[in-house]
């Protein structure tokens, strides 16, 4: 059982866990022990309420595909244990990445002060560099 928040819970028959043998070098084990993790997780078809699956769908990662299943692969530690514990926090992060509401951002308008300052320091920069001209002899 994958707890996400007090509330909200993923049963271990949701997420589908397979041992692979990870990427890159390795010593006289990495052709013998399969320690990577593959996670996939079908978002549709999962118990998670409804608001959790819209955001997870219209989320733009590339960890979830055009068919709505999240692929985690965990290949960073030596142990097959310590990768599986590593994709489940990953998905776990994931899951609650999406339960946050975003506060909507309020439009504010410069204060008079601010744009007369700006002003200010426009006509004296123009001022400066019309000084840095030739000067014109008649």
């Amino acid at each position: 059982m994958l707890v996400i928040s007090n509330t909200v819970s993923i049963p271990d028959s949701e997420i589908e866990l397979t041992a692979i043998r990870s990427q890159g070098a390795g010593g006289q084990n990495v052709n013998k022990v399969a320690s990577a993790i593959h996670l996939r997780f079908d978002i549709a078809a999962s118990s998670l309420p409804d608001f959790y699956k819209q955001r997870l769908l219209t989320l733009r990662d590339s960890r979830i595909t055009k068919q709505g299943i999240v692929v985690i692969k965990a290949q960073q530690f030596r142990t097959q244990e310590a990768n599986r514990e590593s994709a489940l926090e990953r998905l776990r992060m994931l899951i609650k990445s999406v339960a946050v509401v975003k506060k909507k951002r309020v439009a504010t308008k410069p204060t008079k002060g601010s744009q007369r300052r700006r002003l200010e320091s426009k006509a004296k920069k123009g001022r400066i560099k019309a000084l840095r001209q030739k000067v014109q002899l008649d």
